[in-house]
């Protein structure tokens, strides 16, 4: 069946079509460009990073798994992988909730703490670099009001989504 004979409201307009591919394309590069540049420098995922960010802004510490998942906007299985990698690094420690056998807790290590602290500065400038620097600060907050419509829905509709971060300074 060609596209031709889809009815034309299950279609997308010229226009949605290359809003959804511009979208698609920034949704896959961004990650992957923060990826790399923090494997390079820091020898660590962006998705480690966003565990050690989320830990550390944390209003109190350790961070239950629980709660980190949420923050971090990552699944519970993965963020455990995760946490995996950062303990066999030397970068987090998981503790049992002393109040509560069925929790457990994660916390940075000192070594974490300095691999964050160190990398922050650098990570932040590559967010500018590949988000903001492109956009004058109207296309900014119009960015801003359309993303938070759609994470909204997509939180309505699915619960979780990776790391993209809800707190005021970025991943």
């Amino acid at each position: 069946m060609t596209t031709t004979n889809i009815n034309p409201a299950h279609r997308l307009s010229g226009e949605e079509t290359e809003t959804w591919r511009n979208l698609s394309s920034f949704r896959l590069g961004l990650p992957a460009q923060l990826d790399t540049r923090l494997r390079r420098r820091a020898g660590i995922s962006h998705h480690d990073f966003c565990a050690l960010h989320h830990v550390a802004t944390a209003e109190r510490r350790p961070v239950r798994m629980s709660e980190l998942a949420t923050t971090a906007d990552m699944s519970l299985s993965h963020l455990s992988r995760v946490v995996t990698r950062l303990e066999k690094r030397g970068l987090a420690r998981r503790l049992p909730d002393p109040h509560d056998g069925r929790t457990t807790l994660v916390d940075l290590t000192r070594t974490g703490w300095s691999l964050y602290e160190e990398n922050v500065p650098a990570h932040i400038a590559e967010i500018r670099r590949l988000v903001f620097d492109n956009l004058t600060p109207e296309e900014s907050r119009a960015l801003g009001s359309a993303l938070r419509k759609m994470a909204a829905s997509v939180r309505d509709a699915d619960g979780a989504h990776e790391c993209a971060g809800d707190t005021a300074e970025a991943v």
